[in-house]
């Protein structure tokens, strides 16, 4: 089957024709995907991302211009997203650690529920937008893309929400930690 036959008729929502091409770029896409992740676990899952979107597009897709770019397009997106979700959650993790140790240095009977009350005090009081973009990103794990999407603002504006939350968030567990130091 030619790859130009086979656009078409994924296109028309041919699962053969897909699949012929699944078979065909699956290798290409997941040695591309494992130069930037650091599993194979993960590159498979990218992958598998990959050509769902594929699927989900397939109207879009030109024949004409074959799968070339937007595999790489799709694939670079998404390998920058799981990159990124890895590192929001890596920051995140670490500013509380970082927050408990403090609180620890500071009174060793403290216990790690408490502080987590206290996260989710201090989250409560930031504004209602920042609270939303906070959560959808460290509880429901979405990208700032994603989060954007579902909320119909910029990535921007997502990303100046999550920096004056995760800011204000680290300002008020130095201030607690200070405060059970006294």
């Amino acid at each position: 089957m030619e790859e130009k036959d086979a656009i078409l008729r994924m296109k028309s929502g041919d699962r053969e024709a897909f699949s012929f091409l699944y078979k065909r770029y699956w290798m290409k896409v997941y040695n591309f995907t494992n130069l930037y992740t650091l599993s194979s676990d993960t590159s498979e899952e990218i992958v598998q991302e990959v050509f769902i979107k594929l699927w989900e597009n397939r109207a879009v897709i030109d024949e004409t211009k074959g799968l070339d770019g937007f595999l790489f397009i799709t694939t670079r997106n998404l390998v920058f997203n799981h990159s990124r979700q890895a590192f929001n959650r890596a920051f995140y993790q670490a500013t509380v650690l970082e927050a408990m140790e403090e609180s620890y240095d500071a009174e060793e009977e403290l216990e790690t529920s408490d502080l987590r009350k206290y996260v989710s005090t201090l989250v409560a009081q930031l504004p209602p937008r920042q609270q939303e973009v906070f959560r959808l990103s460290r509880e429901e794990d979405l990208t700032y893309h994603e989060i954007a999407q579902k909320l119909q603002i910029s990535e921007k504006t997502v990303e100046r929400h999550m920096g004056e939350a995760l800011k204000f968030l680290r300002k008020n567990l130095r201030l607690y930690s200070l405060f059970l130091m006294l």
